[in-house]
């Protein structure tokens, strides 16, 4: 189990040190228009809950409130910037055209709903705030949407990880199944980012 043993040993320790700081700058990240994964903090918060360092509400009350400062910083470049300034500097922020089209159509079928669900889909949840703004959906709807569904992700990852980590029997009794599952994502990660690059230059040089 040396690969979920490293990244639960270091990571954690990590978390501990800087104390929420960590879980309040990754959640907020994440929120905005930058690819972090959430996945790769909260659980690990949750270690710490069961070790009795940190409180579950603090975990859970920080995590959220930063994801709404984050998703209100992109509600608000696509508010006042609007579709021209995202499109003149997505690649900065390492965005992808395609995907943000994509998470602009989720929004346009049902905005209410598409708010709360995105929080649970892989790279919408990062740029819906985006089409949000751009949209002027309402500020007070949007805050609350994005609290419900902020909050249920972020509860639901601690809660995983505090469960693993009181039963760490159970999970290392599995544990070469883990780290198989674990290095398998970690290749899909770095391979998907690759190929998100590649498929950038190709299309620069043909246009």
């Amino acid at each position: 189990m040396w690969i979920t043993q490293f990244l639960a040993t270091y990571i954690t320790a990590f978390i501990h040190q800087t104390w929420y700081i960590t879980v309040f700058i990754w959640m907020m990240m994440e929120s905005m228009i930058f690819p972090v994964p959430s996945e790769a903090i909260m659980p690990f918060a949750g270690f710490l809950v069961a070790m009795k360092q940190f409180s579950i509400w603090r975990v859970i009350i920080i995590s959220t409130m930063w994801s709404i400062v984050g998703s209100l910083v992109s509600y608000a470049i696509g508010y006042y910037g609007g579709k021209p300034f995202v499109r003149k500097f997505w690649k900065y922020f390492l965005l992808d055209q395609e995907e943000l089209d994509s998470t602009e159509h989720y929004f346009k079928k049902r905005w209410h709903i598409t708010i709360l669900i995105s929080r649970f889909i892989p790279v919408v949840r990062h740029l819906i705030s985006l089409p949000a703004g751009m949209g002027k959906m309402d500020l007070t709807q949007f805050i609350i949407y994005t609290v419900i569904g902020a909050g249920i992700r972020n509860t639901f990852l601690t809660l995983v990880g505090k469960y693993l980590k009181e039963n760490r029997e159970l999970v290392m009794k599995y544990s070469h199944t883990v780290d198989i599952v674990v290095l398998a994502i970690l290749i899909w990660i770095v391979v998907r980012f690759v190929y998100r690059q590649l498929r950038k230059k190709y299309k620069r040089k043909h246009k």
